[in-house]
């Protein structure tokens, strides 16, 4: 049996310039970081002992005996890309999918994760993230960026370079107390509404809005300057987010709603010197900038929303339980 722990992840900036369709002309980079909230990856090879041959838990079962059977795209394209056969998953999570915070591509490269540890392989995180960009943009034809499937396997505070060449993860260097300052300034709180991330994505027109997404690309560099200049006011990074959630407003009519913009304004109101809709827009988790004696108040205006507090976290996806098996597939090409 085979258990992987997968982070989320929360996108500061550049968020869009990380779309092939951009960034092979443009070029692109994100700031994000991961945090310790998680989805969980079981999986085992199933006993013969029923009439079935795979059974999946998600957000919904299902019990086949022909992998073409399964009607979850990545679980069954992946299980086609590394040859899997006679499987039991089950998917649990910390957090509601189809919230912003990359939970279909965390769940992509934690079951990857787990197909390899189950058939006695490592693979390194560049390895996962690569597979995982290729099961979701190709192989099951979702569309959306690279930057998830990255920082999910990476884990920790980087900055994501993308080029025609590819891409590069850079470690974005401060000090751990600047890193907790930082923390202690942000707060999310969940809106109640979930959406598709590839609607709203696809919803977006880049010739329409490459002049955005340009200037978004420029603000990753302003963002990474405050984080790293020790001199530097860190109220200017929680500016800048309302900058940036003003400008990537502009880029899809699904981006935000009327309900959206109200939030904001209450959070804004109540002390919020700046924040956004993690994700691709549409709803899911909002993220604020607040100075620490002001965040009792922006709690008491947004008293309908969740509250839910995080750390950063580092480690990327990982194999927490691994119990070896001996397995000689039954059939092929099931």
């Amino acid at each position: 049996m085979i258990i992987t722990k997968t982070p989320f992840r929360m996108s500061f900036f550049g968020g869009g310039t990380d779309m092939e369709s951009f960034f092979r002309e443009n070029g692109g980079a994100v700031i994000s970081t991961t945090f310790d909230k998680y989805c969980y990856v079981t999986v085992r090879h199933l006993p013969r002992f029923f009439d079935y041959k795979t059974h999946l838990t998600y957000s919904r079962m299902e019990y086949v005996n022909k992998t073409d059977e399964i009607e979850h795209p990545a679980i069954r394209n992946a299980m086609k890309m590394l040859d899997m056969h006679e499987i039991r998953l089950t998917y649990d999570s910390d957090l509601p999918a189809r919230s912003g915070l990359g939970t279909s591509s965390s769940f992509a490269v934690g079951m990857l994760n787990a197909f390899y540890a189950l058939k006695g392989k490592y693979a390194d995180k560049k390895r996962l993230a690569d597979e995982a960009i290729y099961l979701e943009r190709t192989l099951c034809n979702e569309a959306g960026g690279w930057q998830d499937q990255i920082a999910a396997s990476y884990g920790g505070l980087n900055r994501i370079n993308f080029s025609s060449s590819g891409y590069e993860v850079l470690p974005v260097i401060i000090s751990p107390e600047r890193k907790q300052e930082l923390n202690r300034n942000l707060m999310m709180f969940f809106t109640g509404f979930t959406r598709f991330s590839h609607d709203v994505h696809s919803t977006k027109k880049t010739g329409g809005r490459t002049a955005q997404l340009k200037e978004m690309y420029g603000l990753v560099d302003e963002a990474e300057r405050i984080l790293t200049d020790r001199v530097s006011d860190l109220d200017e990074f929680g500016r800048l987010l309302d900058y940036t959630w003003k400008l990537k407003r502009r880029t899809g009519e699904k981006v935000s709603t009327d309900s959206i913009d109200l939030i904001y304004e209450k959070g804004i109101k109540a002390g919020a010197i700046g924040g956004k809709l993690l994700g691709a827009g549409g709803g899911g988790f909002f993220l604020f900038y607040v100075q620490p004696e002001k965040q009792e108040a922006v709690k008491a205006a947004l008293k309908e929303l969740l509250y839910v507090p995080f750390e950063f976290e580092e480690g990327g996806t990982r194999v927490i339980h691994y119990t070896p098996e001996t397995y000689i597939s039954s059939e092929k090409g099931n």
